[in-house]
């Protein structure tokens, strides 16, 4: 069974049992209090304020007629107007149009006296319910009968009504139905309108489960709301979300791999090849003299060391990816570390004829924690970077390094080719070359500035490049103080 059907079921168990349960209950109050199911009909009718037309009976027929000088006996009357003040119920006997007797109760009411109606006939009975008189309601029993000395007479019995009990008496047939109405509209609302709730987010989570299976996941989870059920399709856009996420990084992560294969299979045949074909020319005798056999022995080994540089490079790229390359961490006063790094990179740049600018404007108390080895590879991997791409006759490198709130920074600027707008967001792309030939001068293995950034994260930094084409590239490097003010090193 359906939930929408048990929901169904359950609301209209909620209508019938009690409606049921009502109508057997006041079925059982008629029959114990009235003694059968007749008197239902004329419930209404009958029952005023508890004097009932019974009792107008028995007083006319059983009193009354078996003693017409009673209607001028003034103790019996005043004792029966005593009986039936209690009930605001009040008795009036008019003789030859004249009022002979009134009870105490109304007898101040003179307008209610002069609108009785007037006699009309022998045994002429007639009951007017609820009528008005001035400012008060009044229901009135009149029986017609002729005294003992046979004048016409006319016997009224009066009961004061609340206007308020006789309208909801009045009323009480179209009250019930407007309940019965109102009762069955409201829960058949109900029913839908919460049906509707519970149901259409269970279909959307139908058809998104669906679509899931079928591997779409692109269309949102439309499910609102404060309760389980909201809450649930919160939780299954989330899941949808991430699992969305994850196939797109896992079909990234494809991508990489396939590109990955594509450049090592590229990087590592150009040597190959080159190596291969030297081979070839020793063992064919083109190499006939010593001197030719020298050359190609010599770029022979050359191609192999730089295979063999490629496969380190991609290895230790491959550990930093997969997290598995521990870094030695230590606390290094980061003043006194590039102050060093500084003067053994002019002594490398001066060999190759490329002017090193330092500014380190750093105190000697900064600390940071780094590997030492780790960040020398970063520190390489950028001035590396810098001396392929430089094309000017006055070759300069500049560094500058400063504090900047609660990171180092430290820049290092060079005067080469620089590189273009659209080539700069990629420059940090394991393979990427921003020129595109990958020739042997410009080349390498373009994993340099990859295998820096990487470095540069996991120590919890950061690395920038801002490149100008044909002015020059400048590489940012921000690293996160660990201490300053300490003497302990």
């Amino acid at each position: 069974m359906s939930i929408r059907t048990k929901l169904l079921l359950s609301y209209a168990a909620m209508l019938i049992v009690p409606l049921i349960l009502m109508l057997t209950t006041a079925l059982l109050l008629v029959v114990a209090f009235r003694g059968d199911l007749r008197n239902v009909a004329h419930l209404y009718e009958t029952q005023v304020e508890g004097f009932e037309e019974g009792d107008f009976q028995r007083l006319v027929h059983q009193t009354i007629l078996r003693n017409p000088g009673l209607l001028r006996d003034q103790r019996y009357l005043d004792e029966l107007s005593n009986e039936m003040k209690d009930q605001d119920t009040f008795l009036v006997v008019r003789v030859d149009d004249r009022n002979v007797y009134a009870s105490a109760g109304i007898r101040p009411h003179a307008a209610v006296l002069e609108s009785l109606p007037t006699y009309r006939h022998v045994t002429y009975q007639h009951t007017e319910h609820a009528k008005p008189f001035q400012n008060e309601l009044y229901t009135t029993y009149q029986y017609d009968l002729l005294t003992a000395e046979g004048q016409p007479a006319s016997l009224f019995v009066l009961t004061r009504v609340d206007p308020l009990v006789h309208l909801a008496r009045q009323s009480f047939p179209y009250l019930f139905t407007s309940f019965l109405v109102i009762l069955v509209l409201t829960h058949a609302l109900l029913t839908y309108f919460m049906s509707k709730r519970i149901i259409r987010p269970l279909r959307e989570l139908r058809r998104a489960a669906g679509e899931i299976k079928d591997g779409q996941l692109s269309r949102r989870v439309r499910v609102d709301g404060k309760d389980e059920i909201g809450q649930l399709g919160m939780a299954f856009e989330e899941m949808r979300v991430r699992l969305q996420q994850s196939l797109e990084i896992q079909k990234q992560y494809e991508a990489n791999r396939k590109e990955l294969v594509a450049n090592i299979s590229h990087d590592l045949k150009t040597p190959i090849t080159a190596i291969r074909g030297y081979v070839d020319g020793i063992l064919e005798g083109v190499a006939d003299s010593p001197e030719k056999s020298e050359a190609y022995i010599r770029t022979i080994a050359a191609k192999a060391a730089q295979m063999d540089h490629l496969i380190d490079e991609l290895f230790l790229y491959s550990k930093l990816d997969l997290n598995r390359l521990p870094f030695a961490f230590e606390p290094v006063p980061v003043g006194a570390f590039l102050a060093d790094w500084a003067e053994e990179l002019a002594f490398e740049l001066e060999k190759k004829r490329v002017k090193l600018e330092a500014k380190l404007d750093l105190d000697e108390d900064l600390v940071v924690s780094v590997d030492r080895d780790s960040f020398r590879r970063v520190l390489t991997n950028v001035i590396q970077n810098s001396l392929k791409y430089m094309d000017k006759s006055e070759r300069e490198i500049r560094l500058e390094a400063s504090r900047q709130g609660e990171d180092i920074v430290l820049a290092i600027e060079d005067n080469g080719s620089g590189i273009s707008a659209e080539a700069l967001p990629f420059i940090f792309d394991r393979f990427y070359r921003a020129d595109q030939s990958r020739n042997a001068d410009t080349g390498g293995s373009g994993l340099g500035l990859a295998i820096a950034k990487q470095i540069m994260e996991g120590h919890g930094g950061d690395i920038r490049a801002d490149s100008t084409l044909g002015v020059g590239t400048r590489i940012t490097l921000l690293l996160p103080i660990l201490l300053e003010g300490t003497d302990d090193k």
